[in-house]
């Protein structure tokens, strides 16, 4: 009762379910309170088999959006094989609109392979690693910038496992047909979701869906297609379920992250004026932006150079920065 998490979803029935991942966690106005975590698990017959997640960060609206229609639209006799829908994966930081949880301030994408006996993120993030994902060929996690960045709508996939997997994997961030798809080097040993659906077997798919802790018509038409893309070229759906039309047309544009020098970093307190906006192509050298500082307004701004260039994939969306904080950072083109 204390420790343990309880589902009303069984793996085996056929079907459309929809219910609850259920995790006891005692607080102060409820004893024997649940973080109760929505899922819907749809399965007709054998064939191949996906979970499609959203809210690993509470403030990451697309993929949320789209997988609550795909949950209402999507029927058993639309699917051949099995699909399971986490549309608000880590709850807490989800219903307090934070990118973290508010019960232990916890990252679920940083948390992986979990603890079933941590606090609620290590407890989530253990059941999905362990409980959900075994259970399937492919994982899709869909992210976005959050409320404090704006992001270049990107697919992503890692290099990781035998090459064979590696190229099923890019074959299928291809199919997603976003103008962008991001190679990442982050490691087996990585505690996110990519990391721990290699750990289990899994193709691990995730993207990047626009920013600003906010949704647009234009974001949410990406993000539907790319589910619908994925879907169907699995083989899972035979027809688009969440975007009447699905963009089958462009050619995904890959690219690379890298070390610290692809990154723009405050070093002091100020107030950042950007110089360019995602999606730009930049220079070594050229200026990325300026940092102000209101307490001396006759002190010149202090540019701010990329130390590499590429495309700009992400820039800060708060003006006032600390020492520390990101403000843009670039990516190189890839190869296969």
């Amino acid at each position: 009762m204390h420790t343990g998490a309880f589902s009303d979803i069984s793996w085996t029935e056929q079907g459309k379910q929809v219910g609850f991942f259920s995790f006891p966690y005692s607080i102060d106005r409820s004893p024997y309170f649940q973080i109760k975590v929505p899922v819907c698990r749809i399965q007709n017959g054998e064939g191949p088999s996906l979970v499609l997640m959203a809210g690993n960060h509470g403030d990451e609206y697309e993929g949320e959006l789209t997988l609550l229609k795909l949950i209402r639209l999507t029927q058993p006799e639309d699917v051949t094989g099995s699909l399971t829908i986490l549309p608000a994966a880590n709850l807490p930081a989800v219903m307090a609109a934070k990118r973290c949880s508010p019960y232990d301030n916890g990252n679920l994408n940083r948390a992986f392979p979990g603890d079933p006996k941590g606090t609620p993120t290590f407890r989530i993030a253990h059941f999905i690693e362990h409980e959900i994902l075994p259970r399937h060929e492919v994982l899709l996690d869909i992210h976005s910038g959050g409320t404090s960045m704006d992001h270049l709508v990107c697919s992503l996939v890692e290099r990781i496992g035998e090459p064979a997997q590696f190229a099923k994997a890019l074959a299928l961030m291809k199919a997603m047909r976003l103008p962008y798809g991001m190679i990442a080097d982050n490691g087996l040993d990585s505690p996110t979701s990519m990391a721990a659906a290699a750990r289990q077997g899994l193709i691990g798919l995730s993207g990047e869906f626009g920013g600003g802790a906010t949704a647009t018509k234009a974001t949410l038409r990406m993000t539907e297609s790319a589910v619908d893309n994925l879907m169907m070229a699995m083989g899972l759906t035979r027809r688009p379920i969440v975007s009447p039309a699905p963009d089958t047309t462009t050619d995904t544009v890959l690219l690379s992250t890298g070390g610290q020098s692809l990154f723009v970093y405050a070093e002091r307190e100020g107030w950042f004026e950007p110089a360019v906006d995602i999606g730009d192509t930049v220079e070594t050298g050229a200026v990325a932006g300026y940092l102000h500082d209101l307490e001396r307004p006759l002190e010149a701004p202090q540019p701010l150079t990329f130390r590499e260039g590429g495309i700009v994939l992400t820039r800060r969306l708060h003006t006032h920065s600390q020492s520390g904080d990101c403000l843009v950072n670039v990516a190189r083109l890839a190869r296969e």
